[in-house]
């Protein structure tokens, strides 16, 4: 065990966190003075129940050594999960094995409780100011046992048929970002537009939300890998690279569509960017960091303007920043991969290899469509039984007062864009 890598990954585990109240405030800036307190609940909300879903049987169904597709029951209750470094057990010669030893194996657990965390959290942005709470809840219950535990154990177990097949996600492109993403799509679809839009009432606080992401950000990628070394210093300066990159080109591509770069451009690019470079950030250099963070704060951009021409209401843009970049970071990754900077892996398309590409591409489209599948499978029976949208009436007036009997602000205060 060893104490600087654990020290390091214990840091990144706070500053994964942290990312959540940044989500948080990054969606509650965007939307009306109505509903800033429901968006707010959705991010906070899901750091208490999702904690206790993980610690119950979420992270034994993840890292249980189960079989290629899912994890078993055996780590249930945390069983196992000790302070010595025993973490994630796999099959080593017909024996198991911990595949984790430089760490605490709680260490290990806790960190990955913070993306299991953050991920169905980002889905909200699809169905801000008309989903009922009591929907939310159960929502994002059975989306972390049923979607996200699944993706976690094919991509980062060992034994994962992704990690198995040769396809490489760092720090969660397709685990975190696609998966939310994509589901946030077919939760737009399904529960419908909202009935009042509003622009966004407090930029202030969205650029803030997206300051805390970005800081935030160097603990989901650097400390992804698991000690404090060069790896971990190649993905957080990559990791920041790619974020600068896609901000100003999201705002050159604003420039040239709207006339104006804005801040909410400068946010969302920023944010694209962090989410292009997540599968990326170990595995690449920092000139293509560069280079996918400029790909991907256009490609996001043009992303966001599809639902005007599709015509969803993807509230807070969730599938366009997310869901695109996520795939368009697992995709990137395959051409820019080069094992010089990270041995481990493997090289891309630049330096002649498809095979990455090829194991990405296949874990990609099976990823995506077994979490559309699975959210659609989801919605539908809550739908049916404890319905998803809240009344005419209620959206109207505003889900704050009406799920939750508070106001974010009083008559005489307010953001930007204050309504009565």
């Amino acid at each position: 065990m060893n104490a600087a890598d654990t020290t390091w990954v214990l840091a990144s585990t706070a500053l994964v966190l942290l990312m959540t109240p940044g989500l948080a405030l990054f969606y509650g800036g965007m939307v009306s003075t109505r509903n800033v307190l429901s968006t707010l609940m959705h991010s906070f909300f899901a750091m208490g129940i999702i904690t206790v879903v993980w610690i119950v049987v979420g992270y034994s169904l993840a890292f249980g050594p189960g079989n290629s597709f899912i994890g078993d029951f055996s780590m249930v209750g945390l069983k196992g999960v000790t302070a010595e470094p025993n973490g994630v057990l796999a099959l080593v010669d017909g024996k198991l094995e911990p595949a984790i030893t430089n760490i605490p194996h709680v260490t290990f657990m806790g960190f990955q409780m913070m993306f299991a965390i953050i991920t169905p959290a980002l889905i909200s942005g699809a169905f801000a100011e008309r989903l009922k709470f009591r929907a939310y809840a159960v929502f994002i219950v059975l989306w972390s046992i049923l979607i996200y535990a699944p993706l976690a154990h094919w991509v980062w177990h060992p034994h994962g048929w992704v990690a198995q097949d040769g396809g490489l996600d760092f720090a969660g492109g397709l685990v975190v970002h696609a998966s939310s993403g994509v589901s946030a799509l077919i939760f737009a679809l399904v529960i419908g537009k909202r009935k009042r839009p509003a622009p966004p009432h407090n930029l202030p606080m969205v650029l803030t939300g997206a300051g805390m992401l970005w800081f935030g950000w160097f603990g989901f990628n650097a400390g992804s890998a698991l000690a404090a070394d060069g790896l971990a210093a190649t993905a957080l300066v990559n990791t920041h690279v790619a974020a600068a990159g896609a901000m100003l080109s999201w705002l050159l591509a604003e420039t040239l569509k709207h006339g104006k770069a804005t801040a909410l451009g400068a946010a969302s690019g920023l944010v694209a960017g962090l989410v292009v470079i997540t599968p990326c950030a170990g595995f690449v250099s920092p000139m293509s960091s560069l280079w996918i963070g400029l790909i991907g704060g256009v490609v996001c951009f043009g992303g966001v303007l599809l639902k005007g021409k599709l015509g969803y209401d993807d509230s807070l843009d969730a599938f366009g920043v997310h869901g695109i970049g996520g795939i368009v970071g697992g995709l990137l990754l395959g051409v820019f991969a080069d094992t010089a900077w990270n041995e481990g892996g493997a090289n891309g398309l630049l330096l002649g290899d498809s095979a990455l590409f090829v194991a990405n591409l296949k874990a990609t489209v099976i990823g995506v469509a077994f979490a559309a599948l699975g959210t659609f499978i989801i919605l539908k029976i809550l739908d049916a039984t404890i319905g998803l949208r809240v009344s005419e009436e209620v959206e109207e007036e505003g889900l704050d007062q009406h799920l939750h009997g508070e106001r974010a602000y009083s008559e005489s205060s307010g953001g930007s864009h204050v309504e009565a």
